[in-house]
């Protein structure tokens, strides 16, 4: 406290001085007590009375409309004052509540992370980007002693660190089912339930499992709710609709899903996606599903990882490089 009062005085010394020299090392000097003053926390209004008082030591007879002015000066940083308080409390709420943020953003990846298998007679792409710090959107590979290929992809209704942990919860469920029970239609069954127990009721999952057997050389899936994803027949060079559907995971306890089966081509490609693809908008405007299929088609032709890579890069591009929801996309091409 002693140090805040011998700045206030030597703010008064050097107001005195400047008045009476004009000197502009007093100026000089008078910066670096601004910049003192907000070390020791001291408020505009106070340095104002400080220096209502010293021009009053010098100039007893200020004229009345100086004098009011300056009253009215000091009431006016007493308000600046108190709203500086309380934006730098805000700033600092934030800036604890970003490094929050950075830190559960890390532990999503961590615990969320999945690896991309390497499957004989497949070719897999995978990006997935969140608009925000955290994402919404979750895809994971499983795979099995027999080579067949698992692939899940969801997305929470609702954002966030709440959406984080729901994932996970979901991640190591999954993991954890014994390998007699991967159908896709027992997976979102087995999941539903799970969710439907553990998961806020505000809060609700779509999911799409899809089961790869390189034996059969067929795709069985099953959805909860989710974007219908597309079937790309490479002899025809035409986009087929997967169609599945069946409630959200978490809706109600006792939910059964239908299971569909398909076979797969050589060259034929399985595109899984989440609605920040569908629904990517330009300005007001959403793209229509042709415009996005017609993007995917122009770049089929390349590897996998490039592919979704490459329409991922043209969508980002499409809305000035700002996501408006998390943009995931599978593309499973069958190349023996």
């Amino acid at each position: 406290m002693e140090s805040v009062k011998l700045d206030l005085e030597n703010y008064r010394k050097l107001l005195k001085e400047y008045l009476l020299t004009n000197d502009e090392t007093a100026l000089y000097q008078a910066e670096q007590f601004s910049k003192l003053s907000v070390q020791h926390n001291i408020s505009p209004e106070e340095i104002i009375h400080v220096h209502i008082e010293a021009l009053k030591e010098l100039y007893p007879e200020l004229p009345r409309e100086v004098s009011d002015s300056l009253n009215f000066l000091l009431e006016a940083m007493i308000s600046y004052g108190l709203a500086l308080q309380e934006y730098q409390f805000l700033r600092a709420k934030q800036s604890e509540l970003e490094s929050e943020i950075s830190v559960a953003a890390s532990m999503q990846k961590t615990l969320l992370s999945t690896v991309k298998p390497d499957i004989k007679g497949l070719e897999i792409g995978a990006v997935s980007v969140p608009a925000n710090s955290m994402n919404g959107d979750y895809y994971h590979f499983v795979t099995d002693k027999e080579g067949t290929l698992g692939i899940a992809l969801a997305d929470v209704i609702g954002k966030g660190i709440p959406a984080a942990l729901a994932m996970s919860m979901i991640k190591y469920s999954m993991d954890s089912f014994p390998e007699n029970q991967r159908q896709p239609s027992m997976i979102l069954e087995n999941l539903n339930r799970v969710v439907e127990r553990n998961v806020d009721p505000s809060m609700f999952i779509t999911m799409f499992y899809g089961l790869y057997n390189p034996e059969s050389e067929t795709f069985s899936y099953a959805s909860a709710g989710h974007e219908p994803g597309f079937y790309y027949h490479a002899s025809e060079g035409m986009f087929e609709e997967i169609e599945a559907r069946g409630l959200v995971l978490g809706a109600t306890e006792h939910t059964t899903y239908q299971q569909f089966v398909n076979h797969i081509k050589k060259d034929d490609c399985i595109i899984l996606l989440t609605d920040g693809v569908t629904e990517c908008r330009v300005g007001d405007r959403f793209i229509e599903r042709d415009e996005v299929l017609q993007v995917i088609k122009d770049y089929i032709h390349l590897p996998a990882q490039e592919a979704v890579d490459s329409v991922f890069k043209y969508f980002e591009r499409l809305q000035d490089f700002h996501l408006r929801d998390d943009f995931t996309l599978i593309i499973i091409r069958k190349k023996v």
